[in-house]
């Protein structure tokens, strides 16, 4: 009985020693930083709703520097859903009691700035059109992350009809995701693989 309590003892201390000697820095919370779950749910809808505004902005851009058609259609799409996303947030934000606000979203900015980079470093065509495409998935990709965690959050909280709003957003953010695929794969891949064998 002793040892089975000594190594039960010592299997509860085993973590804490594990953490410790993983190193790195702990992180000093700013004086303004969320304390509970309700704090970090409307602190990360302040952040997508900013990250959507930026989007009607980049979104254009996308279009004018594209080549394909079905790409200039799909995105001009998205950017009407996106305009009726940004209305739906501050749905929420209305649901919640809160006055929508928009908070600088750091990897949105960051995405944007990728997908701007992509449009400079290709030459207008089907390559530039692919990678237009591949800037949009990784921000659908960070989108569907975003809605589906807003979406958790809010059902933890029991905000139901927050909790609906946002998946309804993230069910969208899906479907463009797939249409940007079946636009990549329905030609603009196999048209930019092509210029490269004639190089």
């Amino acid at each position: 009985m002793k040892t089975t309590e000594t190594k039960k003892t010592d299997t509860k201390k085993a973590p804490a020693k594990t953490t410790q000697s993983k190193g790195g820095r702990a992180v000093k919370a700013k004086s303004n930083a969320a304390e509970g779950l309700r704090e970090l749910f409307i602190d990360s809808l302040k952040d997508i709703y900013w990250a959507e505004k930026a989007l009607t902005k980049a979104l254009p851009k996308m279009a004018k520097n594209a080549t394909s058609e079905n790409l200039i259609t799909a995105i001009n799409a998205h950017l009407t859903v996106t305009e009726g996303q940004v209305q739906r947030l501050e749905q929420v934000f209305e649901l919640l009691g809160e006055k929508a606000a928009a908070k600088k979203c750091d990897a949105m900015e960051g995405l944007i700035k990728e997908g701007e980079s992509i449009m400079e470093e290709t030459q207008e065509g089907p390559v530039r059109d692919a990678g237009i495409i591949s800037a949009s998935q990784k921000i659908e990709h960070y989108e569907i992350a975003s809605y589906g965690t807003l979406a958790a959050f809010a059902l933890t909280l029991q905000e139901d009809e927050a909790a609906a709003l946002l998946q309804q957003t993230l069910e969208e953010e899906k479907e463009a995701d797939t249409i940007l695929t079946e636009v990549a794969y329905n030609t603009i891949n196999f048209d930019a693989s092509e210029e490269d064998q004639e190089e």
